[in-house]
Order: C-alpha cells, then sequence, then structure tokens
C-alpha cells in the first residue's frame, strides 16, 4: 500500500511539473506587450491546437526543414509569397495580393481561420515566420499569431513532433476589399517621394556593416549592390530585438522601449533589409509593441541598391536616440502606400549617390 501511495504521489508530482512547464512555456520574458493577441505560446499553442478553424503553419523552406513538424502543421515555405523580376534585376518581391491568397487558399487558410506560425531557433527564432505574418496582416487577417522561437519553443516546452506534415484541403481565401491595408506595403517610389519629410521614419533592419556599406549586398545577378542604405534611415538590426544570440528570445516590452528610444509610435515606420524577411520581424515586433502605421518596403536593398536604378544612397550613421516610445494613439491606415502619392522634393544632405 505504501508503495502504491509513493507511485501515485509520483503521478501526481510528473503532472504537477508538466503544467507548471507548459504555463512557463505560455508567458513570454518579461511580457507585458501591448500587441500580445498577435504572440504565441507553447502552452496557448498546446492547448487550442485542435480548435476549430485553428491552422498551424510550418513556414521554413527545404533548406531548413528538419523533417519534425508540430503534430498537425501544414507546410507553406515563405518563400512561396516571393519572386524575382529579372527584367529590373530585382528579387525579393511580394506576389501581390491575388496571388497570395490563391497560397493561402490552397494550403487550407480561409478569411475566418486562426493562423498560428512557426519556424525553428535555426531559421532566426520568428524572423522568417514574421514573413507571412506581414502578409496577412497587409490582407488584414483578422486572427494571426507567431510562436517566437518556433518548433524548438514548442519542444523545450515538452510538445510532441511528428515526421509529416498534414495534408490541407484547399479552400477559398477572399479578403474583403475595405480590409486589405496596403498602407502596409511601400514601395521605392513611395519612399523617394518622402524623403526628408519628416512625419515617417525609416529603419534599415541589416548589419551595420551593410548599413555603413563596408559589406555589400548581392544583387539578383550575382553583383554587388550600391554600398550604403536609404537617406535618413536609422539603424536598429533586427537580431537586437532577440534578448540573447543563443535562444533568440524576444526581449521583453521594457528592453524593446529601450531599443527602440526616439521611434515616434505616432508617426509612420518603414523598414526594410534585402529582402524582407529580415524587415519583417522588426516589422512584427513594432506591432507587438503596439506600433499601428508600420510598413515594410518588400524589395528592400534589392531595389534601392540596384546600380541600375536611379534611389539616392547615403554611407553617414545616423543615431536613434530621444524619449521611450510613448503611448499609441489610433493610427489611420486608410492612405495608400503604394505608389508614389504626392512628389515631394528629396533632402540633399548626406547623399553620396543617386544612380548608378
Amino acid at each position: 500500500m505504501g508503495g502504491g501511495r509513493v507511485f501515485r504521489y509520483a503521478v501526481i508530482a510528473a503532472v504537477l511539473a508538466a503544467g507548471v512547464g507548459w504555463s512557463v512555456a505560455s508567458v513570454p520574458a518579461g511580457g507585458g506587450y501591448p500587441g500580445r493577441d498577435i504572440l504565441a505560446t507553447a502552452g496557448w499553442l498546446e492547448v487550442h491546437r485542435d480548435d476549430p478553424g485553428v491552422v498551424v503553419v510550418d513556414v521554413r523552406t527545404d533548406k531548413h526543414f528538419d523533417g519534425r513538424v508540430i503534430p498537425g502543421a501544414v507546410r507553406l515555405p515563405w518563400k512561396r509569397f516571393q519572386h524575382s523580376d529579372p527584367v529590373r534585376g530585382v528579387g525579393g518581391l511580394f506576389v501581390g495580393v491575388e496571388r497570395a491568397q490563391e497560397i493561402l487558399g490552397r494550403h487550407g487558410i480561409s478569411r475566418e481561420s486562426t493562423v498560428v506560425l512557426y519556424d525553428s531557433v535555426d531559421r532566426d527564432a520568428g524572423a522568417t515566420s514574421s514573413y507571412v505574418f506581414w502578409v496577412l496582416d497587409l490582407l488584414g487577417h483578422p486572427r494571426v499569431k507567431v510562436l517566437p522561437r518556433g518548433i524548438d519553443a514548442w519542444v523545450a516546452a515538452g510538445g510532441a513532433v511528428a515526421s509529416e506534415p498534414a495534408v490541407p484541403e484547399p479552400v477559398t481565401y477572399q479578403a474583403p476589399s475595405g480590409e486589405v491595408r496596403l498602407r502596409r506595403w511601400a514601395t521605392g517610389a513611395f519612399i523617394r517621394d518622402r524623403l526628408g519629410d519628416p512625419v515617417y521614419q525609416i529603419v534599415d533592419v541589416r548589419s551595420r556593416a551593410e548599413y555603413l556599406g563596408d559589406k555589400l549586398n548581392k544583387a539578383l545577378s550575382g553583383g554587388p549592390l550600391k554600398a550604403g542604405h536609404i537617406p535618413t534611415a536609422y539603424n536598429v538590426e533586427y537580431k537586437r530585438n532577440w534578448a540573447d544570440k543563443e535562444t533568440k528570445a524576444l526581449k521583453p516590452m521594457q528592453d524593446l522601449l529601450e531599443l527602440y528610444r526616439g521611434l515616434d509610435p505616432n508617426r509612420p515606420v518603414i523598414l526594410y533589409c534585402h529582402s524582407g524577411r529580415r524587415g519583417s520581424f522588426s516589422y512584427f515586433v513594432l506591432r507587438l509593441m503596439g506600433f499601428q502605421d508600420v510598413m515594410l518596403y518588400d524589395a528592400s536593398w534589392h531595389e534601392w541598391g540596384n546600380p541600375d536604378l536611379f534611389f539616392p544612397v547615403a554611407q553617414s550613421e545616423r543615431e536613434l536616440a530621444g524619449d521611450l516610445p510613448g503611448p499609441v494613439r489610433k493610427a489611420s491606415l486608410s492612405a495608400p502606400a503604394r505608389g508614389a502619392g504626392g512628389r515631394k522634393a528629396a533632402a540633399k544632405g548626406g547623399y553620396v549617390s543617386c544612380g548608378g
């Protein structure tokens, strides 16, 4: 009898320990994110992954796929949402609203789905799934979440894995035209026409070496792109959103406020990198922080740095400094970001080049 009691106590202790593990896993470090509805945790996923309408999506490409998936997840490599334009020599271009909806529907995602996106620590712990988050945010999708640290967070919390992804039944994805937020999608022409406009804040999320022009990005042809950055852009490398380089866990809210000190949440922010992936992670982080008027320049340096295109380039450093980001007022996202809009005179200070 005594042995039976010991066994029962051991089972109870194991169950409690598992519960504590899931509970800890369900609380992001520091918490307090204003936009926490777009953040998934392993604990939340354990409870809700079998709910009707929940679609779990592994966004890793074959190159970074390790054969493990969260049970029930479908595979939708993020690169499906990009294409190249060899005529203009520009890569990393978003496939567009209509094509994106076709891709989503073919993978079993409808407008009513709650979509949970994940990648892995090896694939930058959210800095890949965030690209698909941006696509869905652009479409005005009502319910989408990112699981930071991806499948590694799931496994660390005790989650089981499967070797085969789910085979989705195709559905129709249809975003009402009035809910698509083209303001989320910036072009080179749109940015060029607003250089020198103090309302717009531009953030380059590449490494400091890329930003200063010490390390050159490659063009679609394999040759070097121009050295430097978009004039007036600040540099906040996307990796600085992590608490550490090993786990790649997100920084708590207070640390993110310090990181983006000087950035005004009530003015539009445009993010870019080389091909949109890294920029999308900082886009997700700012949305998590409660920023509303955030845009991703999808073509990024692939377009702006192209020697054959006449975009101005700077190499002098501009530091982001000032007050902590304050309360966010309700921002209007009705103004379009596609195209040039009204042409404004570009600021001239600090330019190194204006073309090829």
